[in-house]
């Protein structure tokens, strides 16, 4: 048996924009066009960076007082619709001693309260806009240079890419978001995915929702969707398999309702208590629902113990006349769960594949 392929680390929007500043400004200070620079990597906590990371380069131009410098981001193996991308920044330099960092084309601005940049900003958060600056720096001490800096970052079809991203919903508009608190990105991060629960919470919160609705998936959300119209696109957020994660966190804003939308695989995990529902972290126990179902009288009980798939249960479930009364026990059980992690009642939607809403609590 070959051993599992090693996952490939990339790097974050933030660090390809420092790389492209640093490029540009070498160029504009030096005549010399480098084919990679050397990116100072957050968190700045301490005098010094987390570390460094060699980035290649893939365009340097200048035109008379500025410069300018292309890198491709590299998500590594972490699917990201900005993997690819090519992130550009324009360099000039400026009487003013200091360093001022602004978003262009294909960079997103903010629209809504919440995030950590203010409304009307363009959408380069924090972490990034240090690293820049750091990075900066670093380039101006190396050749002497104790002026200041103008950075404009720009990408290029960057408006197209963030309609893959969560940004539309969160009120950032025209682009995508420069991010990263780490400078690298780790393939399949769980850290990164609970940052964009965070977030989606934050806003719906600042956004004064009243009623915030997690789902499993898109799908799951396309249904609770159509069963609230009435919310805005803010009261929803994908909180994936982090059960205890995602309900913990939205308890702790003032939202009056929270509600959970879901598949009959995630709903049994979540009846059985798994704070994470992913297969890796959290195995379906058809014993278990096999014990519920005879508990109930299901004549299918015996032949639900021996499902591979939730899928298949759930049919012989809905076959059987007593299949109901089993499916509605793992919703109050389920139910009870959410509430124990959210510390609060939670809303129940347990919806079919086929998009029936088979019940709610």
């Amino acid at each position: 048996m070959s051993a599992a392929r090693h996952l490939r680390e990339g790097f974050t929007t933030g660090t390809a924009a420092t790389a492209a500043a640093m490029a540009a400004l070498e160029l504009l200070l030096t005549g010399h066009a480098p084919e990679a620079v050397s990116v100072p990597l957050p968190p700045f906590d301490g005098a010094a960076p987390r570390g460094h990371l060699t980035v290649a380069v893939l365009e340097t131009r200048a035109v008379r007082d500025e410069a300018r410098a292309v890198v491709q981001k590299d998500g590594g193996d972490d699917p990201d619709a900005t993997c690819h991308a090519h992130i550009e920044a324009v360099v000039s330099l400026t009487s003013a001693p200091q360093v001022v960092i602004e978003g262009g084309a294909g960079v997103g601005r903010v629209t809504l309260p919440g995030l950590p940049v203010p409304v009307g900003e363009a959408a380069i958060n924090p972490a990034p806009r240090q690293q820049i600056t750091a990075g900066v720096r670093n380039i101006a001490a190396k050749h002497g240079y104790t002026g200041g800096v103008r950075v404009l970052i720009q990408v290029r079809d960057g408006e197209m890419l963030a309609r893959h991203t969560f940004n539309p919903r969160l009120g950032i508009v025209g682009g995508i978001s420069i991010l990263g608190t780490q400078g690298t990105v780790k393939p399949f991060s769980h850290a990164a995915w609970k940052a964009t629960i965070i977030q989606g919470l934050e806003v719906a919160a600042a956004t004064g929702c009243d009623t915030i609705c997690l789902s499993t998936g898109r799908r799951s959300e396309r249904l609770l969707i159509g069963r609230y119209p009435s919310l805005p696109a803010q009261a929803f957020v994908q909180a994936a398999d982090f059960a205890r994660f995602s309900l913990r966190e939205a308890a702790r804003r003032p939202f009056t309702t929270l509600v959970w939308g879901c598949f009959f695989g995630k709903l049994i995990k979540l009846a059985q208590g798994h704070a994470c529902t992913h297969a890796r972290d959290a195995r379906l126990d058809m014993v278990d629902l096999s014990r519920q179902a005879a508990g109930a009288g299901a004549a299918c009980a015996e032949a639900v113990g021996r499902c591979i798939t939730a899928g298949h249960a759930l049919e012989l479930l809905l076959a059987d006349p007593r299949g109901t009364a089993v499916l509605r026990d793992m919703a109050r059980r389920a139910a009870d769960t959410a509430a124990g992690f959210a510390g609060k009642p939670v809303r129940i939607h347990f919806f079919h594949l086929n998009g029936t809403e088979l019940l709610h609590l």
